[in-house]
């Protein structure tokens, strides 16, 4: 109340009227009449309660209170689980004994096996790779190339670190996919070097001058990899932001891989022959005679290709054309994205009327006997009755079981666990249940979503309910439906007369206070007492058994000319609650959701939607759009065409500029569109269908993979040309020449990804073997596109990339030789 200052002093004046304990709120006065004063606690009874429960939850049965924790963005999550954990076992020794605390949703674990099962995967591409090099060029310069890759690793890691990324799934995918590429290189320079070794260069010399004699093919196919992966970084979207970590990876990896090539490995060759000078001769390793035999065929092969050039390009040319059909009219089809095996999934348990929360407790309370003798392959049940908190739910949601499954290998598969789940579900009256499976990858929701939206609402629900009800079941394949459309719940309104009302001096709020008393309550003030963190709420309402409908019509408020009855001016009726109203860019809509049946793509329901909107006849101020996974699925086709054509003009620059022909560049660059072909032989051997988003990834990674060793042939090609040695000759002896570089380092590539197409993981510590683990389904449609594409493209370059230089080349040399069907 101010300040006194007295003179001899100045002095703060304060008027306390803090509520601080029960005994202040005993005491407050209501009304004094006669000189009798009457306090609150003369007419109520004033205690320290909890709220209204709104939710319950229990843990295997078992009442429970759910703590949710979630990381910062750009946290490690298994340091933060860590802590948690750490916390809570410091803080257990402060609770009442019986207090049992279970971990739940934790995907730490789950990170931690991916992590473990790719780094696996690295060490057994490692591994693959190096015996493949120790077999074909023996072990010294296998171990050279090998030295490659953790040379490439640590440089490239030590670069994400200093950037400010952490290691997660798609970066160690990156390195698995680049244990191939990134040794190509130096493949490149070590069989060089080994050649110039033959051919009498002393051993310290021919590192160095195998380097610089591959400097520029090399830089160039790095430099056009490189570019290939560039338009990348600029991914937009939820899918940008969960696959940048790829080129961003692989531009440090293969950056790094071209440093150890031509700086390392030069130097390490000439060291360790410099060191073994006078001690003992070097033996030159010479090439096997099974090899020496395989290379003479292949130039018999090539050479009878040179003899019929269009026969050869006509039969590549229809079986890429061929694959193309087969696969758009025969194959497993198109989908956005890879389906994971989850290690968590929801029961959904959606009910419509007004339910009470202990009404709805019953209800979930029936779901869990239903499914509780599951624990053999179920370890957590966590049940969630009334309010859940979840996002992306429909509105009629009562609650949710949420189902945290057993190791992957020691259970049935999450669908078929789902399926009994909902079979035995089904008849419980009342209630719908609808399993919803974790959403791995980039969160889009169900994966078939239309919306409908109008500036005339009143046209929206007859067209929603016809395609529910209509178009849905005749189309087939659809499960756990869910629409915008109003949820049926009827709410109560007191309608105020309020020309009687304002007769009698009273507002619409004096009437709505004294209903809140049947209700919530009129919230009058808080506090804060000592034993507690957050301020209290101090909550006026009636007792129990007089808050009811009922009771409403034997209200009375307050009035000049004393007490009123509540229904002299007040009208009772039930209506139909209004719902939740969307708008979206300002129009009214709603959405239907669904997911798709097991084995069903998602891709064909949505063109079957079409064709039946084509033919629906539907009012056209009805705006009708596809959202969720279709939606995502067109961003990220646009994104990754627009990839493509930048990644191939830049090819094509760079491309033209190092051999000045536009003849050669375009025949490099067909071997990027033929090798299309070799991805859907892949996905059609494997029988997967076409991602989106993982092949279309591959399709352009494929493209500056594929250029490198045409690049390397063309400039051999190029040197025979100027020995003097006529077009057939020089292409001969560079097949020849190149076949073992070329074999290798497409090889190389394919082997590093074998893993992950055949989803096998080798655990070298615990020596364990395992197929088909769900990290694996991550990355095995991309793997086998790349490995389909790649193996492809290289009979491409052995005989295609000969042909075509043949009939332009051979043409102007000599007109006679230009081939002949």
């Amino acid at each position: 109340a101010g300040r006194m200052d007295t003179g001899s002093g100045s002095y703060a004046i304060k008027v306390p009227g803090l509520i601080e304990t029960l005994r202040d709120l005993w005491n407050i006065p209501i009304i004094n009449s006669d000189q009798t004063v009457v306090t609150l606690k003369d007419i109520a009874k004033v205690r320290r309660s909890f709220k209204d429960v709104e939710t319950y939850a229990r843990v295997n049965g078992s009442r429970a209170v759910g703590v949710a924790i979630s990381k910062r963005t750009g946290a490690n999550i298994i340091q933060t689980v860590e802590a948690v954990r750490q916390l809570v076992e410091a803080e257990r020794s402060q609770w009442p004994g019986g207090i049992h605390v279970i971990y739940s949703q934790d995907t730490s674990g789950q990170v931690r096996d991916m992590l473990s099962d790719l780094e696996n995967n690295v060490i057994l591409a490692v591994l693959l790779v190096f015996a493949v090099l120790a077999f074909v060029m023996g072990g010294r310069a296998g171990l050279m190339v090998s030295l490659s890759v953790p040379g490439a690793f640590l440089l490239s890691i030590l670069c994400l670190a200093v950037m400010g990324y952490t290691l997660n799934i798609v970066v160690l995918f990156s390195l698995i996919l680049s244990v191939g590429m990134l040794v190509d290189s130096a493949i490149v320079v070590v069989e060089y070097a080994d050649r110039l070794q033959s051919e009498g260069v002393e051993p310290e010399k021919s590192y160095p001058a195998a380097a610089n004699r591959m400097a520029w093919p090399i830089i160039a196919s790095t430099v056009t990899t490189l570019l290939v992966f560039l338009p990348l970084l600029f991914w937009p979207g939820l899918v940008g932001q969960f696959m940048r970590y790829m080129p961003i990876t692989l531009l440090m990896t293969l950056s790094a891989s071209l440093l150890m090539a031509l700086v390392f490995l030069p130097a390490l060759g000439a060291a360790y022959f410099a060191r073994r000078r006078g001690k003992k001769p070097h033996r030159i390793v010479e090439v096997a005679p099974w090899q020496h035999r395989f290379t003479e065929r292949y130039g018999r092969l090539l050479e009878r290709a040179l003899n019929r050039p269009w026969r050869v390009i006509g039969g590549l040319s229809g079986f890429v054309v061929v694959v193309i059909i087969v696969f758009s009219t025969l194959g497993p089809g198109v989908e956005f994205f890879p389906d994971i095996e989850p290690e968590n999934a929801n029961l959904l348990v959606r009910g419509q009327g007004n339910l009470s929360v202990d009404e709805i407790d019953t209800l979930v309370r029936q779901v869990e006997s239903r499914i509780r003798d599951m624990q053999g392959e179920v370890r957590i049940f966590f049940a969630r009755a009334g309010k859940t908190g979840l996002r992306d739910i429909p509105e009629d949601t009562l609650g949710v079981v949420q189902l945290e499954f057993g190791k992957w290998n020691t259970r049935r598969k999450a669908d078929a666990i789902l399926a009994e789940m909902a079979e035995r579900t089904k008849d419980i009256p009342g209630i719908i249940i609808e399993p919803a499976k974790q959403q791995e990858g980039p969160p889009t929701g169900k994966p078939v979503q239309v919306e409908f939206r109008s500036r005339y609402p009143e046209l929206i629900l007859p067209a929603v309910t016809r395609f529910v009800e209509e178009a849905m079941p005749a189309i087939g394949g659809f499960e756990n439906i869910e629409d915008g459309r109003p949820v049926p719940k009827i709410e109560w309104e007191f309608e105020v007369n309020k020309e009687v009302a304002g007769r009698n001096d009273i507002s619409v709020r004096d009437v709505g206070n004294i209903i809140k008393m049947v209700s919530n309550g009129i919230k009058i003030d808080e506090y804060r007492p000592d034993d507690a963190d957050d301020e209290i709420d101090i909550i006026v309402r009636f007792p129990k058994e007089y808050r009811n409908l009922g009771q409403s019509e034997k209200l009375r408020v307050f009035t000049p000319r004393g007490l009123e009855p509540v229904g002299n001016f007040v009208t009772r009726h039930a209506k139909r609650s209004a719902g939740t109203v969307r708008r979206v860019d300002g129009l009214r809509a709603m959405t239907v959701k669904a997911d798709v049946a097991e084995g069903v793509l998602a891709d064909d329901k949505v063109k079957a939607i079409r064709q039946w909107l084509d033919s629906a006849g539907l009012d056209p101020r009805i705006e009708v759009r596809f959202k969720g996974e279709d939606e995502e699925q067109k961003e990220a086709g646009r994104f990754l065409s627009i990839a493509f054509i930048i990644a191939l003009f830049l090819m094509v620059l760079l491309l033209t500029a190092q051999f000045n022909s536009l003849y050669r560049m375009g025949v490099i660059m067909s071997a990027v569109f033929f090798s299309t072909g070799g991805v859907l032989l892949g996905l059609l051997i494997g029988w997967q269908p076409f991602g989106i988003v993982m092949c279309g990834v591959a399709v352009i990674a494929l493209a500056g993979v594929v250029v490198n060793n045409n690049i390397i042939f063309i400039d051999t090609y190029q040197l025979m040309r100027s020995q003097g040695r006529n077009v057939r000759e020089a292409l001969i002896v560079t097949g020849k020449d190149r076949l073992r570089p070329i074999l290798l380092t497409a090889g190389t590539t394919v082997l590093g990804l074998i893993p992950m197409v055949l989803a096998l993981n080798i655990d070298f510590v615990h020596l364990d073997v395992t197929i088909g683990a769900p990290s694996s389904q991550w990355w095995k449609q991309l793997a086998t596109a790349i490995a389909g594409g790649l193996s492809f493209a290289t009979i491409l370059t052995l005989f295609f990339t000969p042909c075509l230089l043949l009939l332009y080349e051979g043409k102007r040399e000599n007109p006679k030789e230009s081939g002949s069907l």
